[in-house]
Parts: structure tokens; C-alpha cells; sequence
């Protein structure tokens, strides 16, 4: 009766990887627990979160090497990975569960950066918003309910939404990756997409420093500001933060990235007799709503959701 704070099921949002083929389970070494599936293993977990009250799904795709380039161009192939997945899975369950897809080109581009480079190997902003426009607008036509730009280029958050407002796309949303930090907790995660063996370089100059608290809510405030229906702080534990500066300073939804990082090494502590699963996992993810998050992007989605109803 006086807990201040509460965790549902519908405070959740379970990433998962799609992957080539079919009837493919293709387990994430770095990643304990976590698959790539296929599109028909994606529909079954789908029907799954449907089932555990998980309100919506993020997808990242695995892209082959042969279909990675210079200008991530696959990106753009409205016949691509995630498309045919966001398709699959909006034809199995419909409205009963929204379809979070992720706006980059990390996963396209064969030096694994998430913009085009220039002459001299930078990430060049403004070509790159130009196509990330273009790939959110192919993931709101396959059926994405929510579009979220995690490349952190200046810009783009205005350039999608005028392109999905032309585009008759009014009901899509825009989850910003606002404050997006160049963190050393996203190698899983990279090792999943499959771009950590093709990275060139870092992602310091457009990724935010893990020092710098007071340009995050600037960065936030550009993306409400260019028309963003909720932001993201990423990754979640060592920001918490910026988590409650930013609900202190602004009126919308705040969400904060569980990271492969911080996933594995719950699962490692686990694995080392450090504590117990639920225990660990849950006394973080009431962290984050105690810091202010209206929601949690969270690997543990499906078993965090068991826990609860079973509380």
C-alpha cells in the first residue's frame, strides 16, 4: 500500500535480433540466453510478449555480409530483414502489440559506423540524414508503429517527422535515442548486429561523452523541440542521473536502454554466484522507474514479465 513506486509488464520493451532463413535459432555467445531468430521465430516471440503483456517489441536485424556496403544502402530495400519482419509480425498480432524499429545504419554499413563516412573516414551528418529519412519512411510503410533514430545525428528527428507527416504517416511515432553516450557497455549488442568485427574507428564524434551531464539535456531538448513523442537515455544504469534530470526538466515520456553490457553482466554475476536472477534483474528495473522512466528497453522483458504476474 505505500510502495512509491510500481513495475508492470506494460512498463516494458523486449529487443530482439532477426536473422536470415528459417527456423533459425542462432544463439549470441556474448549475449547468455539471448538468440538471433529467423522472421518466424521473431512472430513466435511476437506472440509471446502478446502473451505476457509486453506492450511492444524493438527489432534490430542481423545483415548479411554480402548485403552491407559502403552507403548501407540495404537500409533503404523496402524488402530488407526488418521490414519483412515488422510486416510478419504486425500480420500476426496486429494491434496487439506496437513494433518499436531502430533507425540506423550501423547494421547496413560494412565499416559498421551509423552514418555515411566522408573522404577523410568522419561521419558525415548531414548525408546521413538524408538517408535515415529514407529508411524510417520504409519502416513505417512495412508497419512500425514507432520509428526510433539511435544513430545520433544532428537534425534527423526534424527531417523524419516533416518526411512522415508528407508522407501520411501521422500516427508513427519518434522514440528518440536523445542521449546516446559512447559507452563501453554496447559490445553484445554489436556482436549480435553483427558490426564489432567491421568497426572502424569509435563513435566518439557524434556519441556523447559519459562525462557531460548538462549537453544531454540539451540534446534532449533538441529532439522534443524537432518533434520527438519520447526520448531515450542510453545505456540505463550508470545514467540513472540524467534519467531523473531529464523527467525533472521535461514533460514527455522517458525511456532508458537496459544494454547488451548491463544484461550480461547480471547474467555472469549470476553465472559466478554473485546473487540471484530475479533478485538482481528486478531491483534494477524498479531503479529505472524510480528514476523517472516511463518504460525500460530490457533483454529480461520476457522473464521479468513471468516474475511479475506470478508476484
Amino acid at each position: 500500500m505505500f510502495r512509491e513506486t510500481r513495475l508492470a509488464a506494460a512498463d516494458l520493451i523486449w529487443p530482439i535480433f532477426v536473422t536470415e532463413g528459417s527456423g533459425v535459432t542462432d544463439p549470441v555467445a556474448s549475449l547468455p540466453g539471448v538468440s538471433r531468430r529467423s522472421v518466424d521465430g521473431i512472430v513466435e516471440q511476437a506472440r509471446e510478449a502478446v502473451s505476457l503483456g509486453i506492450p511492444c517489441i524493438a527489432l534490430f536485424p542481423y545483415t548479411q555480409a554480402d548485403r552491407r556496403s559502403d552507403d548501407g544502402a540495404e537500409a533503404l530495400n523496402p524488402d530488407n530483414l526488418m521490414c519483412r519482419a515488422i510486416r510478419a509480425v504486425k500480420d500476426a498480432v496486429g494491434s496487439d502489440l506496437g513494433v518499436l524499429a531502430d533507425v540506423a545504419l550501423d547494421p547496413y554499413t560494412s565499416h559498421g559506423q551509423d552514418g555515411l563516412l566522408d573522404a577523410s573516414g568522419y561521419v558525415a551528418n548531414d548525408d546521413t540524414v538524408a538517408v535515415l529519412v529514407d529508411q524510417a519512411i520504409v519502416q513505417a510503410e512495412a508497419g512500425a508503429d514507432i520509428v526510433a533514430p539511435s544513430d545520433m545525428m544532428d537534425g534527423r528527428v526534424r527531417a523524419i517527422r516533416m518526411a512522415l507527416e508528407m508522407g501520411g504517416h501521422h500516427n508513427v511515432q519518434i522514440m528518440a535515442y536523445a542521449a546516446k553516450y559512447a559507452s563501453a557497455f554496447y559490445g553484445p549488442f554489436r556482436d549480435a548486429v553483427g558490426s564489432s568485427g567491421v568497426l572502424q574507428g569509435d563513435k566518439k564524434t557524434y556519441q556523447m561523452d559519459p562525462a557531460n551531464g548538462e549537453e544531454a539535456l540539451r540534446e534532449i531538448a533538441l529532439d522534443i523541440a524537432e518533434g520527438a513523442d519520447s526520448v531515450m537515455v542510453k545505456p540505463g544504469l550508470a545514467y540513472l542521473d540524467i534519467i531523473w534530470r531529464a523527467k525533472q526538466a521535461f514533460d514527455v515520456p522517458i525511456f532508458a536502454y537496459q544494454v547488451s553490457g548491463e544484461y550480461a553482466l547480471v547474467e555472469a554475476g549470476v553465472a559466478a554466484g554473485v546473487g540471484e536472477r530475479e533478485a538482481l534483474v528486478m531491483e534494477k528495473l524498479i531503479a529505472f522507474r524510480r528514476a523517472g522512466c516511463t518504460g525500460i528497453l530490457t533483454y529480461h522483458a520476457p522473464q521479468a514479465a513471468r516474475w511479475l504476474a506470478n508476484a
